[in-house]
């Protein structure tokens, strides 16, 4: 797993990288009440704003983390976005993506990382 300094987590496994937000992240919003998410089939360019969040707090958007191609989008978190908060690391990703330029996910922290950077 990579994170950026957005607080996003970023899983490849076998060249589709799983894309959600860290837990942190998730606390910081608060209950979250709206998520819109890309279409699959999307290009996207790194810091593309491609999702929309909204909680009771404030709404964000999430960047696309690296190039590439949406090829999967979890409608499980519209339907429910508060899936969001139960588990950010887990079952409530936002979308897959294939990197046409996979070497970006070198930019990114590790966990450790990561958890000195929200320290």
């Amino acid at each position: 797993m990579k994170y950026t300094e957005e607080h996003e987590w970023l899983d490849d496994v076998d060249g589709i990288v799983t894309v959600g937000i860290t837990a942190h992240a998730a606390e910081q919003l608060g209950d979250i009440v709206f998520v819109e998410l890309p279409e699959v089939g999307t290009e996207v360019t790194k810091d593309d704003e491609i999702v929309v969040i909204e909680s009771v707090k404030a709404a964000s958007d999430i960047l696309a983390p690296i190039d590439g191609e949406i090829v999967e989008i979890n409608e499980a978190i519209v339907e429910e976005p508060g899936k969001i908060n139960d588990d950010p690391e887990g079952e409530a990703w936002f979308f897959r993506i294939k990197p046409s330029e996979p070497e970006q996910m070198d930019d990114y922290m590790d966990e450790n990382g990561y958890k000195d950077f929200i320290g």
